[in-house]
């Protein structure tokens, strides 16, 4: 998190005020979605630092401890918790004030945000559309004749395969009986 510029940093005492409260007025969906990430960062870190704390704590299992340590440790356990449910809140208020900010937005079909170039310049009509539709179904018209014909080739010459196979069975039979 950044620490504000302190007051003799440059800046006049009635400037840096003026500065603060016009932030304050202008804050933003983009800037409050910043804040929140920063709020679910802190969460997290302090998440781990309670999870290193409970690690390192000894289980009251009979074995004599120090007490001092044991309340050293129970205490800063709890300022983790309670400043975890502060953050908590905090991320709350983010929430729904994005929430509020986004209310009064239409939702954009994805298919507008994605920026192309059309290869004429123009505009996108339903005649290009039309005509690109009708040179697909010719093209595939076209290349189903092709499959149909490349089939009938196929099987001929498989019949001339088969032909020839028994063909050369018979000769080599005849030459077998031969000698």
């Amino acid at each position: 998190m950044s620490t504000p510029p302190l007051v003799g940093a440059g800046m006049p005492p009635g400037a840096f005020a003026g500065t603060q409260a016009q932030a304050a007025r202008e804050v933003n969906t983009a800037s409050l979605c910043r804040i929140g990430q920063e709020t679910v960062q802190d969460i997290v870190f302090r998440t781990m630092e309670i999870f290193q704390l409970l690690r390192n704590m000894q289980l009251p299992n009979g074995v004599t401890y120090h007490t001092g340590t044991y309340q050293d440790r129970l205490g800063k356990l709890q300022e983790h918790l309670r400043q975890l449910s502060i953050l908590f809140r905090k991320l709350r208020l983010v929430y729904d004030k994005c929430n509020e900010n986004c209310a009064g937005l239409d939702p954009v079909p994805i298919e507008q945000l994605i920026p192309y170039v059309e290869e004429d310049g123009s505009k996108h009509d339903d005649r290009g559309a039309a005509s690109q539709l009708r040179f697909a179904s010719e093209e595939r018209r076209e290349i189903m004749e092709v499959n149909k014909k490349l089939k009938q080739k196929n099987q001929q010459l498989k019949q001339i395969m088969d032909q020839l196979r028994n063909l050369i069975w018979d000769i080599n039979a005849m030459l077998a009986m031969r000698n």
